[in-house]
């Protein structure tokens, strides 16, 4: 499917970007205090909430999320909490047998939304598959996610539709589709921007590598977001480089920064600040999100067998969705109403995925062999034929039924 240029959109704003984005010029230097700006973090990183929900000032990035009201983040809790409704729902229904397969992003709603709720409408996404939270923000409806999952259609919704790209599932080659278009928006005159996610497994990738050499040659409006939680499946991230991921940007001529991924208000801004770096023509910054993946890395994997559970119950009490309710708690931006209503629309909605996910129709068991040649092949119109003589050999055991 062909993505369209932006340049003939007209910009529109989300609900988290409402002041725009005016440019401000940063330099490397800013960004290097930037990124040990954490407090009581290790390693270094912004952090605008603590773990506790106290919110904790930051200098350099507490004037991307100034404006952010008390609605704002009650927005910012539902998001969290209805995607994470949605991928636990999706979870069980592939252990029901509902879903070939399915890739949890638990743990990881705060880097996800908070990102999400950072971009412009008319800016695009190149996701991986794990990007349910940004779907989100994006518009997607999440029952078009699990399409592919059940084996019905090969991504479920329209690029185009809210710029956002279908999944990919080859680890690390949206990176370079995702430079490739945000030079292309530039020579369109657009002053979109483009964001790439992927995970600390991919950013070991020769792709990624090559993207990273291109967005810095050509000064492509790209952000990478680089989504770490600590497992590339089974390898952990000290087994794939001896520097934190951020610091790579270094050697491509731009600069990195890595934000605490549990802390949605800390994503949010320090994307504002990248999505703002890249319209400005200041060109692309590695964004790393240091997170944790608190679920398999799918439902095929075991985590047991490759990490300890004092690991996960110390990464369980920076639950991203908790650290936000202590923090609306505490501030009186949220009553017990909210709360419950908020439960009550989260079962709704978890009703919904299940209905439809069992109402999809199956697909058509001959369209494997559509579109493998543009003029058709013999060799195709055989093995489409032994595959006809297959399928008619059950009605023959079933007495023609």
């Amino acid at each position: 499917m062909t993505v369209e240029s932006t340049a003939a959109r007209t910009p529109r704003r989300s609900a988290g970007n409402k002041a725009g984005t005016t440019g401000t010029k940063r330099t490397t230097s800013t960004t290097k205090k930037a990124a040990g700006a954490g407090k009581g973090a290790e390693p270094a990183l912004v952090q605008l909430l603590t773990p506790e929900g106290k919110r904790v000032k930051n200098a350099e990035f507490d004037q991307y999320v100034a404006d952010v009201t008390a609605e704002d983040l009650r927005g910012l809790y539902r998001d969290m909490v209805l995607t994470r409704r949605f991928d636990a729902e999706a979870t069980a229904l592939q252990r029901q047998g509902e879903l070939g397969l399915w890739a949890s992003l638990l743990g990881q709603e705060a880097a996800q939304i908070g990102s999400g709720r950072a971009l412009r409408d008319d800016d695009y996404v190149f996701p991986t598959y794990r990007e349910h939270g940004v779907a989100w923000c994006r518009g997607v409806d999440p029952t078009n996610l699990l399409g592919m999952f059940r084996g019905v259609n090969n991504g479920g919704w329209d690029p185009n539709g809210n710029n956002f790209h279908l999944y990919t599932i080859v680890i690390g080659s949206q990176t370079l589709h995702a430079t490739g278009y945000a030079m292309g928006i530039t020579k369109d005159g657009a002053d979109s921007a483009v964001i790439a996610y992927f995970g600390d497994g991919a950013s070991s990738q020769g792709d990624v590598a090559e993207a990273f050499t291109f967005s810095a040659v050509y000064n492509a409006p790209v952000v990478f977001f680089c989504q770490n939680n600590q497992w590339a499946i089974s390898e952990p991230t000290e087994k794939q480089s001896r520097v934190p991921l951020y610091q790579r940007a270094q050697g491509y001529g731009f600069p990195g920064v890595r934000v605490d991924g549990n802390d949605v208000l800390a994503n949010l801004a320090v994307t504002k600040w990248a999505l703002e770096r890249a319209r400005a023509g200041e060109g692309p910054t590695l964004v790393e999100a240091f997170t944790y993946r608190m679920g398999a890395h799918t439902t095929s994997d075991d985590p047991t067998r490759y990490r300890t559970d004092d690991e996960r119950l110390a990464w369980e009490a920076k639950d991203p969705i908790l650290r936000l309710r202590r923090h609306l708690e505490a501030s009186g931006h949220a009553d017990e109403g909210f709360f419950a209503e908020l439960e009550t629309e989260s079962e709704a909605l978890g009703k919904r995925v299940r209905e439809a996910v069992r109402a999809m129709p199956d697909p058509d068991h001959f369209a494997i062999f559509e579109n493998v040649y543009a003029d058709g092949h013999a060799l195709v119109d055989e093995e489409r034929a032994q595959f006809a003589a297959y399928q008619a050999s059950f009605a023959d055991e079933d007495g023609g039924k």
